[in-house]
């Protein structure tokens, strides 16, 4: 009954998070909504960018339960967490981690941006400081060759 009504009530607050069953839900409300942090941060491996909190994937659902389970038995949000990455990968978590090589991630679009800037900026300079050409584009040398080859 208890679960039922808050399945009932997350619902009618028009949570995103259709795909949690009433039979997932835990009884006590802190567990239950330490439980739906922490799946709002894990990434549904069926169906890729969403998370396992609003996916009805059969994984995503095992996931789910995985992580309730955990809770249940005294895991802090972290060590359920490093569980789930354990089991699954750390391609499992929604927002990677800056540690490692995923620091690559995080800085190359920053640094990509910033060798564009500077690339337009030398590209801008040059194109203003360089000599302009005649009014018809052909400097003497290239008059002459042209004169050349049209009367032969």
């Amino acid at each position: 009954m208890f679960r039922t009504l808050i399945a009932v009530l997350i619902i009618a607050m028009g949570s995103p998070s259709w795909a949690v069953q009433p039979d997932e839900i835990l009884d006590d409300p802190a567990l239950e909504s330490r439980a739906r942090d922490i799946s709002a941060g894990l990434r549904c491996l069926v169906c890729r960018n969403e998370s396992i909190d609003e996916s009805n994937a059969d994984l995503a659902r095992d996931m789910r339960l995985l992580v309730r389970e955990r809770l249940v038995e005294g895991d802090s949000n972290e060590e359920a967490v490093a569980f789930i990455v354990d089991r699954y990968g750390e391609y499992v978590l929604l927002r990677p981690t800056t540690e490692g090589a995923n620091i690559i991630l995080w800085v190359a679009a920053p640094v990509m941006f910033l060798i564009a800037l500077g690339s337009a900026l030398v590209y801008l300079r040059r194109r203003d400081t360089a000599p302009e050409a005649d009014k018809d584009g052909l400097s003497a040398d290239e008059k002459r060759r042209l004169k050349e080859l049209l009367k032969e």
